[in-house]
């Protein structure tokens, strides 16, 4: 039993790192695509953001889509439309064409991460699932490090478009492994017997609530403040993370400091890796020192890291800021738990669905955002002053959140 737990959170772990890939890919062929497109900033970051637009809409549906038919049968669905997407990209000729594009890629793997949990929730204890959860969202960021280096080396030899259109090969293979390879649940579950109809599955579905208080549910939540404050932290350091490492982090590289390809995909192979060990480092944290205090001064140094990116100081050390920015952004687990224990068990999973829902809307917004801000600030010329001031911006607001945030800091530490 726990080997074939195990071999199947290899098999999503695999689609997963092709997720973290292709949120990130676009940054290190900004370039590639103003040149062979004819792209500006602002056009460059709302294409690449309806990555985000498309994933988060689709977060809406995907819990109910996901309890009725199981990941097994989901999220593989989702992924043909990204493994599409995939190859539209490698064919894309306009702007039109990559937008839409990217749509479809944000909804096809928009239920890898929560089918991945839903799955792990059945085939690991309970006590294990928070260390199981940590540990595939913390490999699965080395998907990151694919879109850095490798995937600016391998741009210049055979061009981006090869890459995506095998890309959606490698998709297509992933989503078959899952339909093929894994089950919802072992056999012996109550999930199983439910589908089976046996007597246990169904006293359990009487016991469900009712939709209406599903629907009283989300109406409970939104109307709690501590939600949209801890919702705006996820917002702010999640939604720019996926945006500077996603698309600007590359450009601003290059166009502030005049860093070349490899160096910037060095930069951002550094960021990834401060990711990796800010989310594999973070539940032991919370658990040592308390949410609040991981989440305090984990935004306290990420916010430094920006405001340090919009000064552009001649003397920065780059990779060190880079570390930093990716090291201190990741607190989204201590997010989750804090928003875990703020609802009670029937609404954790409503909770916990809507702070995604959020941070892949700020991932949208920021990236949207800077582009127009560094679009209208140089007039397309020199964008060294635009990128200071989308960097101030995001500070600004991660400030504010931050702020926001405080008054409903919990320890969360384990005694």
């Amino acid at each position: 039993m726990l080997t074939r737990s195990w071999s199947i959170f290899a098999i999503w772990l695999f689609a997963y790192l092709h997720s973290y890939f292709y949120r990130s890919a676009n940054a290190v062929i900004a370039a590639d695509l103003q040149a062979d497109i004819g792209l500006n900033s602002e056009q460059l970051g709302l294409m690449s953001s309806v990555f985000y637009l498309a994933f988060a809409l689709v977060q809406l549906p995907l819990g109910a889509a996901l309890d009725r038919w199981g990941p097994r049968l989901v999220t593989p669905a989702l992924m043909l439309v990204g493994a599409a997407g995939s190859l539209l990209f490698a064919l894309g000729e306009s702007y039109l064409m990559l937008t839409i594009a990217r749509a479809l890629l944000g909804v096809g793997f928009a239920g890898v991460l929560m089918g991945a949990l839903k799955a792990f929730a059945a085939w690991f204890p309970s006590n294990r699932f928070a260390t199981v959860s940590s540990l595939f969202i913390g490999v699965g960021a080395c998907g990151a490090l694919l879109a850095g280096t490798p995937l600016a080396w391998l741009a210049g030899e055979v061009g981006w478009r090869a890459i995506f259109a095998g890309g959606a090969g490698f998709v297509t293979v992933a989503g078959l492994a899952i339909a093929v390879a894994t089950r919802s649940a072992p056999r012996s579950s109550a999930a199983t017997r439910q589908a089976r109809g046996s007597a246990p599955a169904r006293q359990v579905a009487h016991a469900r609530p009712a939709q209406g208080a599903a629907n009283e549910g989300f109406g409970l939540i939104v109307r709690d403040h501590r939600f949209w404050r801890i919702a705006f932290v996820n917002f702010s350091s999640l939604g720019v993370v996926l945006a500077v490492q996603g698309l600007w982090g590359a450009p601003y590289l290059s166009v502030v400091y005049g860093l070349g390809d490899l160096q910037v995909g060095n930069a951002l192979v550094v960021m990834g890796i401060g990711v990796i060990i800010g989310n594999l480092a973070c539940g032991w944290l919370c658990d040592r020192f308390g949410r609040g205090v991981v989440v305090i001064t984990g935004a306290s140094v990420f916010l430094t890291s920006q405001a340090l990116l919009a000064l552009a100081p001649s003397g920065l050390p780059i990779g060190l800021t880079y570390l930093a920015f990716g090291l201190f952004s990741a607190y989204f687990v201590a997010l989750v738990d804090e928003v875990r224990t703020v609802f009670p068990p029937h609404l954790t999973g409503r909770a916990m669905t809507g702070l995604n829902f959020f941070g892949m809307t700020g991932a949208m917004f920021f990236q949207w955002l800077m582009g127009v801000i560094i679009e209208a600030s140089s007039g397309g010329a020199d964008a060294t002053a635009g990128y200071r001031l989308a960097f101030l911006m995001t500070t600004a607001m991660g400030a504010l959140a931050l702020l926001l945030y405080v008054p409903v800091a919990r320890g969360g530490r384990v005694r």
